[in-house]
C-alpha cells in the first residue's frame, strides 16, 4: 500500500494540494508502519538491525507541495550492529526535501546523529581502536581503562574529548589495588587516531554518561535514491 502511494506522490504534479496531500499520506503511513517494529537498514560495513521508536515531522502544509518535509526526527533501540549492539540511537534530518526524478531522491542537509555505546559495546569495540585495552564506564559516569589480559591490576580514569580526527584520552588518577592517585592537571594526552567514517561523516562530540558513552555526528549533505523497490525492500519487517 505506502508503495503505491509513494509512486502516486512522486508522480503527481509538484506545487499543487495533490502533491501535499499524498506526501502527508506517505509519511503517516510508514511512520505508523515502521514505529514499534524492527528494520534492516544495509550499509557498507554490514546489515544494520533496530527498532524504531519515533519518526516525528511539523510537515509544514505550506512546503508539503513541493515536496519539502522540513526537519524530520528518527530513533532506534535495540540496533545490532555485526557482533555488537547498542541501545538507542537518534538522527535529526534537516531541511528533509524529495526531488522528483527517475528515480526520485530523498536529500537533506545537514543530518545530526547521535549514537549510545553501552559499556558492554565499548569494552568490545576499544581493542578494536586501542589494542591491549578493555574499557569500561560505571554508573558514575566515569571511564576507566585496564589492560585486557590483566584486568585485575588496576585501572586509570580517562577523560575524553575530540582533536580534529582523533581522540584524546587524558589520564586523571590510577588506581592498583585498594589506592588510588590523582594525576596533574597537565598530564599528556593519548592521542588515538580515529578510522575514516562513511559518508562524510563527522564526530562532533564524545562524551561520558552514567554507563554508557555517547558519541554525536554530523553529515553535512544526505542524499539516497528512494524507489518503490527500496520502499517494499525496507518494509521487510
Amino acid at each position: 500500500m505506502v508503495s503505491a502511494l509513494w509512486s502516486t506522490a512522486v508522480a503527481v504534479p509538484p506545487v499543487s494540494a495533490g502533491a501535499a496531500a499524498a506526501y502527508r499520506t506517505v509519511f503517516i503511513t510508514l511512520r505508523r508502519l515502521v514505529v514499534g517494529r524492527r528494520v534492516t537498514v544495509h550499509a557498507g560495513s554490514g546489515p544494520i538491525t533496530m527498532r524504531v521508536s519515533e519518526v516525528e515531522s511539523s510537515l509544514d502544509v505550506r512546503r508539503l507541495p513541493v515536496g519539502q518535509l522540513d526537519d524530520v526526527r528518527v530513533s532506534a533501540t535495540d540496533i545490532d550492529w555485526q557482533t555488537t549492539h547498542f541501545d538507542h540511537a537518534t538522527a535529526v534530518l534537516h531541511n528533509v526535501h524529495v526531488r522528483p526524478g527517475t528515480p526520485p531522491t530523498v536529500m537533506a542537509a545537514p543530518v545530526h546523529l547521535t549514537l549510545d555505546v553501552p559499556t558492554e559495546a565499548l569494552d568490545d569495540l576499544l581493542p578494536r581502536v586501542v589494542p591491549r585495552f578493555a574499557g569500561t564506564i560505571g554508573d558514575d559516569g566515569v571511564a576507566r581503562v585496564r589492560f585486557a589480559r590483566r584486568p585485575g591490576l588496576g585501572h586509570v580514569e580517562v577523560d575524553a574529548e575530540l582533536d580534529g580526527s582523533a581522540l584524546l584520552l587524558t589520564a586523571r588518577s590510577v588506581t592498583v589495588g585498594h589506592r588510588r592517585w590523582l594525576l596533574p592537571a597537565r598530564t599528556p594526552a593519548y592521542r588515538v587516531k580515529l578510522p575514516e567514517l562513511p559518508h562524510g561523516l563527522q564526530l562532533t562530540d564524545v562524551r561520558f554518561e552514567p554507563g554508557l558513552l555517547r558519541l554525536s555526528g554530523i553529515v553535512a549533505q544526505w542524499r539516497t535514491e528512494f524507489t518503490r523497490r527500496h520502499l517494499e525492500h525496507l518494509l521487510e519487517f
